[in-house]
Order: structure tokens, then C-alpha cells, then sequence
């Protein structure tokens, strides 16, 4: 059974920083995409970033501009989010996805392409 928990979520200040973490049981994160969405009250899910089975990383640059970074520590299995300058449009609930480690570029930002989810946390920036 694929389990995803996330963590590290909560309330920051404008300029602050969160780090969010997705530990991964039933399944080994390096032969995987993890991609990390969130959601906004009233919003869509939006892609944030993703890091794919080689390594490389994908980011929605128009949402996060540089300010986040995805890794992953394949010997805890579990992928982070490091957010920083944190602002009010950043509120949303975070959740982690994995997906097949063949998932293309142009295919990370589709939700139907994740298999797993978590059952996400929120980030509150006030300002």
C-alpha cells in the first residue's frame, strides 16, 4: 500500500520561509516522479515543481519565480519543498504527487498523470 505523508506545513509571515516534507512508503522515490501541486481556495491544482526518476527538476516559474526548490533523499524515500520569500499567494494546501519515472517535460503538470497523492498541508502566508 503507497502511502504519502506530508509535513512542515503552517502559518508564516511575507518573506518568511517553509520547508515541506513527503515521506513515501509502498514505493522507492528514486524510480519515480515526485511533483508537489497546491491549491487555493476556489482555485484549480496548480503545478509547482516536480523532480523526475534522473534527477532533474521542473518548476512552475511563473508561480514560484526562483523562490522554491524541490529535492528528494532517496535514502529517507522522501521529497522536500523548500519555499522561501514566501507571499500571500502562496496560501494554498501543498500536496505531493508521484507519478511514472518516464513522465516527459511537457506531461508534469497534469494531475491525471500522478498515481499517489498526499493528503496535503497547508501554508498560510499573512502579510
Amino acid at each position: 500500500q503507497v502511502q504519502l505523508v506530508e509535513s512542515g506545513g503552517g502559518l508564516v509571515q511575507v518573506g518568511g520561509s517553509l520547508r515541506l516534507s513527503c515521506a513515501a512508503s509502498g514505493r522507492t522515490l528514486r524510480t519515480l516522479t515526485m511533483a508537489w501541486f497546491r491549491q487555493a481556495p476556489g482555485k484549480e491544482r496548480e503545478f509547482v515543481a516536480a523532480i523526475k526518476s534522473s534527477g532533474g527538476t521542473s518548476y512552475n516559474v511563473d508561480s514560484v519565480k526562483g523562490r522554491f526548490t524541490v529535492s528528494r533523499d532517496n535514502t529517507k524515500n522522501t521529497g522536500y519543498l523548500q519555499m522561501r520569500n514566501l507571499a500571500p499567494e502562496d496560501t494554498a494546501v501543498y500536496y505531493c504527487a508521484l507519478g511514472s519515472g518516464r513522465l516527459i517535460t511537457s506531461s508534469l503538470r497534469d494531475v491525471s498523470r500522478y498515481d499517489d497523492w498526499g493528503q496535503g498541508t497547508q501554508v498560510t502566508v499573512s502579510s
